[in-house]
């Protein structure tokens, strides 16, 4: 009872306490220049001959000061007048950077800060700024710069700043380290990211300086390489960063690799007026994947065949989601749920942050256009396609409510970055030295053209070629490349001639299959041949200038489980010249077979054949010299490259025929704590035979082989790779090789 009598006599102190409130007739606003009254009553809300509570003071005065035009701001009710005094901030008339000389850096910056000419003045924007600029820096690799403010006041109210900004030197990547569970070597994950470390020949590179939205490239990439290998829970956490000095960097990623896993059983739901035959050659896709290693790429295939289904049965809605369960601790289980989706329409696509790129361009990637059914699968089809292009730093998408029910509108953001590249490398090694220069532009005049420019030099020839790629040909998914080429070669030591070549060619490549590309390209080309002093006579009797119009291409079909560095899946490719008009008539026919398979533990066996034929259409004519088939160096190691086969006195001639069996495997497992050196065994045998111009000259026909390792390492002075071999079987005449060894970079 005694409870109940207090409770009573809180509430009733509560109820005798006045509420303080006030009621004003008109309004009084003082120190207003720019703002003009009117506009800043309307900020305060306040309204007359209304009872007006401390609190509601307090909100108005808060509304006033989130203008952000305003210094200071007093509100008060004396007399029954509402009295708002305020102090403007002073007007920015002009923004400047200084210390900052790249014009790209202050566009970048001027267009990001909050503060901008013609705008009101506030402290508060500028310290964010001044964290803005700094992170924007920071994030160009410039994670020493400074940056301070100066304000100067002008006479009419109105303000410049200054910013005042030390970039001091950019940041460089000193080493890069890879740790924890990663069970690959750290020079073979070095290859899969963008981020390189900066050594003292890469003065070329851009990739050797800290940049956060590169690492986070990386990632991503580190990430697409584990899941493409099966490692299913990956986990690449964030990157480290350590200070060595005030310009060097370490760089740190942490992989947890996690267990090995394999597809296990599959399943899938559909809606019950969907007919299951029309999903028979997904079902099959299911049941070739089970019990095989996971791949990403493999999701992704699945993805796109149901992609085809919905357009081929014209499930315009079509969804599809994936649910994944884990058995037996390294199974995965897969149901995939397809739906009828929410049946919007698209009204209209806005895309944003294109300032050089065409819009056209980026249209022409995207599969769902304006006034198409919204399809969820093909969305995200779209902003992979345009993130592959590789000319934006970041494409962002978002799907908004449209003008009717009904109705979504599409906005796509993308963020341009440089797409100009110089290249430079050099190369030594037993087979001799080599240079090359490269200029590449990845975006063309805004259309997503390529246009590619190199030289490249070596002991005996120097190759400069020139060419221009538009991969929407005539509004097609088709890309069509127009090169021209010239060369000079001078294997008059060795082969007893001397060539320079000039060719023009136009070609294209395309998907017309799933997984197979055709690849034709039509040539004009001339050629000038000589030949030595001492070359035989039937060596002379090919001196002189020939002119070919010839028609090549390749059929190529891959079953890789990923384009980079495969462990399972093969590739199989046919290739032809044929010549149109010619006064040689050499037709060449060729047919490659590489297969991957992982053995264990991250073991992989790569075995291949390799085949090439080259013949007159001419019964009196042979196949010149500059035509003859050389075994490729990687093809037999153990021999001197171009120095086994047919001999024509003590000049290597060459073969019409050639024919090699390759097989290796990589061995992780050898001294792995050697965290820069791969190991692999190999065995190579091939054959390289026939001569058409003379019955009398040793034609070469015998099986050559070698076994042996290799060894790749990075050094401090860039990646070297050699080979020790052991000849099984040679042919008299042959120039055997135990050691061969290439050093070879990027600047």
């Amino acid at each position: 009872m005694f409870r109940n009598l207090l409770r009573i006599i809180v509430i009733s102190l509560f109820l005798l306490v006045p509420v303080s409130a006030e009621i004003f007739s008109d309004y009084n606003v003082t120190g207003n220049d720019r703002v003009s009254t009117q506009t800043i009553i309307n900020f305060s809300k306040l309204k007359k001959n209304v009872e007006i509570t401390d609190t509601e003071l307090n909100t108005a005065l808060k509304n006033i000061y989130e203008t952000n035009f305003f210094e200071l701001v007093d509100v008060n009710i004396v007399n029954k007048i509402l009295n708002i005094n305020v102090k403007e901030y002073p007007i920015i008339q002009d923004i400047e950077f200084t210390g900052i000389k790249a014009k790209k850096y202050i566009e970048v910056l001027s267009d990001k800060i909050s503060l901008q000419p013609k705008s009101s003045f506030n402290k508060f924007k500028l310290q964010k700024d001044l964290d803005k600029i700094l992170n924007i820096l920071r994030q160009s690799g410039y994670y020493f710069s400074t940056a301070e403010a100066e304000k100067k006041i002008n006479p009419n109210n109105t303000i410049n700043i200054i910013f005042n900004i030390e970039m001091g030197k950019r940041a460089l990547i000193k080493q890069i380290k890879f740790i924890g569970d990663k069970r690959f070597k750290s020079s073979k994950l070095q290859s899969v990211i963008i981020s390189e470390e900066a050594k003292f020949w890469k003065f070329l590179s851009r990739d050797k300086y800290l940049d956060r939205k590169r690492t986070e490239l990386d990632k991503r990439l580190l990430r697409n390489f584990y899941l493409d290998r099966g490692f299913y829970k990956v986990n690449v956490e964030d990157v480290y960063t350590q200070v060595l000095d005030k310009k060097n960097f370490v760089l740190t990623y942490k992989i947890d690799s996690g267990k090995k896993f394999k597809f296990n059983t599959f399943d899938i739901n559909i809606p019950d007026d969907y007919d299951i035959k029309r999903f028979d050659e997904l079902l099959n896709v299911f049941k070739d994947l089970e019990d095989t290693t996971y791949s990403n790429k493999k999701i992704e295939s699945i993805l796109d065949e149901i992609d085809k289904i919905a357009a081929t049965e014209n499930y315009e809605f079509i969804d599809a989601s994936v649910s994944e369960t884990i058995e037996d601790d390294n199974k995965i289980n897969f149901v995939f749920n397809i739906k009828e989706g929410d049946k919007f329409y698209v009204e209209r696509i806005d895309i944003k942050g294109n300032n050089i790129t065409d819009e056209k361009f980026i249209r022409q990637q995207l599969f769902v256009d304006e006034g198409d059914p919204f399809n969820n699968l093909l969305h995200n089809k779209s902003i992979n396609k345009i993130k592959g292009t590789s000319i934006f730093k970041t494409v962002e998408t978002t799907i908004l409510d449209g003008s009717n029910e009904g109705l979504k509108v599409v906005e796509i953001s993308v963020e341009e970055k440089p797409t100009g590249e110089v290249t430079a490398g050099a190369g030594y090694g037993t087979s001799g030295s080599s240079f090359m220069v490269g200029i590449k532009e990845n975006n063309f005049n805004g259309q997503g053209v390529k246009l590619n420019f190199n030289l490249a030099l070596t002991e005996n020839s120097i190759k400069g070629k020139f060419s221009y790629t538009n991969p929407h040909f005539a509004y097609s998914d088709r890309s069509l490349t127009t090169s021209l080429q010239s060369t000079s070669t001078d294997r008059e030591k060795d082969y007893g001639y001397k060539s320079s070549l000039n060719r023009i060619a136009l070609g294209t490549s395309f998907e017309q299959f799933e997984n197979l590309y055709f690849s034709p390209t039509f040539s004009i080309a001339n050629e000038d041949l000589t030949t030595t002093a001492n070359a035989s006579a039937n060596y002379k009797k090919q001196e002189g200038s020939y002119f070919d119009m010839l028609l090549n291409y390749s059929l190529s079909y891959s079953d890789l489980n990923s384009n980079y560095r495969p462990t399972n899946g093969y590739i199989s490719t046919l290739v032809q010249e044929l010549p149109l008009i010619s006064d040689g008539s050499a037709i060449l026919n060729g047919y490659q077979l590489t297969n991957y398979r992982e053995l264990f533990n991250e073991a992989v066996l790569t075995v291949g054949i390799y085949t090439r034929a080259v013949t007159s259409l001419k019964s009196n004519s042979d196949v010149r010299v500059s035509k003859r088939l050389f075994l490729p160096a990687q093809k037999l190691r153990g021999f001197e490259a171009g120095k086994v086969g047919p001999k024509d006195g003590n000049d290597y001639v060459g073969g019409n025929y050639m024919a090699s069996f390759n097989a290796s495997s990589t061995l992780p497992f050898l001294f792995p704590t050697f965290d820069n050196v791969n190991f692999s065994v190999f065995f190579d045998a091939a054959n390289i035979w026939h001569v058409d111009y003379s019955k009398n000259v040793d034609q070469g026909n015998s099986i050559r082989s070698a076994t042996g390792i290799a060894v790749d390492l990075i050094s401090p002075v860039g990646p070297l790779s050699f080979s020790l071999s052991h000849p099984i079987s040679q042919a008299d005449g042959d120039a055997t090789e135990s050691f061969r060894f290439n050093l070879g970079t990027t600047f």
